[in-house]
């Protein structure tokens, strides 16, 4: 699994993510998650963006930051990972309006990197 996530497979990716995030099999370690996360997202993986939504909202790894948790939601809503509609929705009673305007003029202007 290891060898095809550093081959770029997204959704090895993806679940190498998760394994760190869960603590199956490895230490928990919301870090490692998170680089992982970021290797699918690159590739258009809606599952890992919008698990990194949740490292996001919750700060879990690093700073909360609702803009970025919002933002990585909507990506995943845009790619077809409807469930993130429902966490977006949550998110937004806890943000203001200017954040909610940041957080969508991100949307439109992300791009992954390298591309």
């Amino acid at each position: 699994m290891a060898s095809a996530g550093r081959a770029g497979d997204a959704d090895a990716q993806d679940f190498i993510g998760t394994l760190y995030f869960e603590g199956w099999g490895v230490p928990q370690d919301y870090t490692k998650a998170r680089q992982w996360w970021e290797k699918a997202v690159t590739q258009g993986s809606s599952s890992a963006q919008s698990d990194l939504g949740l490292l996001y909202a919750k700060g879990l790894g690093g700073t909360q930051d609702v803009v970025q948790a919002y933002m990585w939601y909507s990506l995943a809503v845009g790619n077809g990972y409807e469930i993130a509609t429902g966490y977006r929705n949550d998110l937004t009673k806890q943000m203001t309006p200017a954040q909610i305007a940041e957080a969508q003029q991100l949307t439109r202007e992300w791009k992954p990197k390298g591309r």
